[in-house]
């Protein structure tokens, strides 16, 4: 397996970005200026006791139960890392399904099942990438010693419905949030987890398993704003505008005869009428991410974009139908 994402490649930053689920309408002000603002002089506190009160507090949890990372994607390998030497040797994903997971698993040598009881690992991810739809696998899979792990990296983008977990469920399980999509700051590294209810042990040893200072000053920052009123009026008004754009998006790519998939998040999965050449569309600045390595091949997954980025992969997909008839 590779590793495979969205945005910035060995080509440099694309102009017209589709490929990476990051909020079309940031950076979020009020976050980037902390991020500016930042003491990148001096350490942060290694053990993060305000950053981990200020995340307790938005979430209505125990601070005992914040356990902060460098990033989504590092948490998930140090999640992993600590269910195996827990004993886990099984692990269970969706069938459409982020990469990584399948990635920490295999580095940790854990089989894959396909029956979510007969595994030791279990992630879900709500709303789903690549689809953007509610996590249609039962949470029942939390009892009888699994570590039962949900990614809620795109809820902040949720532009309809509501989570399908219970706060109750939710409490039973692992929580992964990476706000810096929500934000529009990818480039902005820092993540966190809200452990269940009773899980003390793993909390100590996965901070064990964490290197000193996992979180830099920058992203400290940004989770710190993250929690502030300002950011969260931001990002209400800001899911307004995806909700707009994304119609608009959806009515330009179905009029060229694209098929695309229902979501209720910031992006959404389509497939083409013709085959698409990335190497045509990157040439006239536009990226697109193909969804084979989240287990969708034939697909796309695009991100909401604005109307002026919309207008440029409006035309170099009728450049691109021109050159081919």
């Amino acid at each position: 397996m590779m590793r495979e994402h969205g945005g910035t490649d060995a080509n440099g930053v694309p102009r017209w970005d589709f490929s990476t689920n990051a909020n079309a309408c940031g950076p979020c002000p009020v976050v980037l200026e902390s991020v500016r603002r930042a003491d990148a002089a001096h350490y942060p506190d290694p053990r993060y006791t305000a950053l981990r009160e200020a995340l307790a507090l938005f979430h209505q949890v125990d601070f005992r139960r914040i356990v902060v990372g460098t990033s989504a994607s590092e948490l998930i390998s140090r999640i992993t890392a600590c269910a195996f030497r827990a004993g886990a040797r099984r692990f269970w994903q969706p069938a459409l399904a982020y990469g990584d997971y399948a990635l920490a698993a295999q580095a940790w040598r854990l089989h894959q099942v396909d029956d979510a009881e007969q595994a030791d690992l279990v992630w879900l991810c709500e709303p789903s990438s690549p689809l953007g739809v509610a996590e249609s696998q039962c949470v029942q899979a939390a009892v009888q010693g699994r570590t039962v792990v949900i990614d809620r990296a795109y809820e902040p983008l949720r532009l309809a419905g509501q989570c399908s977990f219970t706060r109750a469920e939710l409490d039973a399980i692992w929580q992964l949030w990476s706000p810096n999509k929500a934000m529009g700051l990818t480039g902005v590294r820092g993540a966190y987890a809200i452990a269940p209810l009773q899980s003390a042990t793993m909390v100590r040893e996965l901070e064990d398993m964490a290197a000193s200072w996992p979180l830099g000053a920058h992203g400290v920052a940004m989770l710190h704003a993250w929690t502030g009123v300002e950011a969260q009026q931001w990002l209400i008004w800001s899911r307004h505008r995806l909700s707009a754009w994304k119609q608009q998006q959806l009515s330009l790519l179905e009029q060229l005869g694209w098929e695309c998939l229902p979501s209720v998040t910031n992006y959404f999965s389509a497939t083409a009428p013709t085959p698409v050449d990335e190497d045509t569309l990157r040439e006239h600045g536009v990226k697109l991410r193909d969804t084979r390595t989240l287990g969708l091949p034939g697909y796309w997954r695009l991100s909401v974009q604005s109307p002026e980025a919309q207008g440029a992969l409006r035309a170099a997909l009728i450049r691109r139908k021109e050159r081919v008839t």
